[in-house]
């Protein structure tokens, strides 16, 4: 009985040690295979401007929304990009409130889900250290409390340490699960085609 209980007490140590040092292990093991990002590209919302247009009946709908915050760390070498951009949702505007009015009750529905976020995680190309680039960037659409994969293509500029890009896609709200606001008298796009012209500043990464 005696020998058992030592057995299970060297046991007990035996994991006690074991444990933290596998963990330790598999952390710097992690930390190895994680690519090292290069650059750091920060967001300037003051100065983006995100838009959009929905077709409809006999007109075209153009409206804009609020970015809120981007941040996106870029390893040149394996093209893997960590980081997310926010957009304010509850900011969207058509110039007509009685339509917003309606858009964010029961369209967006911005008080339940007030942001989208995009979750990028690697491009294809490569942004240029210096000048002119276009990349398609891959990653998570956060939007109506789902995340969408999408690939975004995007012209990239940098110029120092700033940087300015654009970007256009569709974005099919109706078959992610939002309402299409079409009447019988009024039919509209099942999609709406975002624009983003967006600004900040990049710096290396410490390393």
């Amino acid at each position: 009985m005696q020998r058992a209980v030592c057995t299970a007490a060297l046991a007990l140590v035996a994991c006690a040690l074991v444990i933290p040092v596998a963990a330790g292990l598999r952390a710097v093991s992690a930390k190895q295979q994680a690519p090292a990002a290069d650059a750091i590209f920060e967001l300037n919302p003051a100065d983006t401007k995100v838009s959009f247009t929905l077709s409809a009946t006999m007109h075209t709908v153009h409206g804009s929304f609020r970015a809120l915050r981007g941040r996106a760390q870029y390893a040149r070498g394996t093209g893997a990009v960590t980081g997310e951009f926010v957009v304010d949702a509850a900011s969207g505007e058509t110039g007509d409130s009685g339509r917003d009015k309606n858009m964010h009750k029961d369209v967006l529905e911005s008080e339940k889900y007030p942001a989208f976020t995009f979750r990028p995680d690697r491009l294809e190309g490569a942004v240029a250290a210096a000048g002119e680039s276009e990349i398609k960037l891959h990653g998570m659409f956060s939007v109506h409390g789902a995340d969408h994969e999408m690939t975004i293509p995007v012209k990239v500029k940098v110029d120092g340490g700033q940087w300015t890009a654009s970007a256009k896609f569709p974005v099919p709200y109706a078959e992610w699960g939002m309402k299409n606001p079409s009447t019988f008298v009024l039919r509209v796009g099942k999609s709406v085609d975002v624009e983003i012209a967006a600004t900040g500043t990049v710096k290396a990464a410490e390393r």
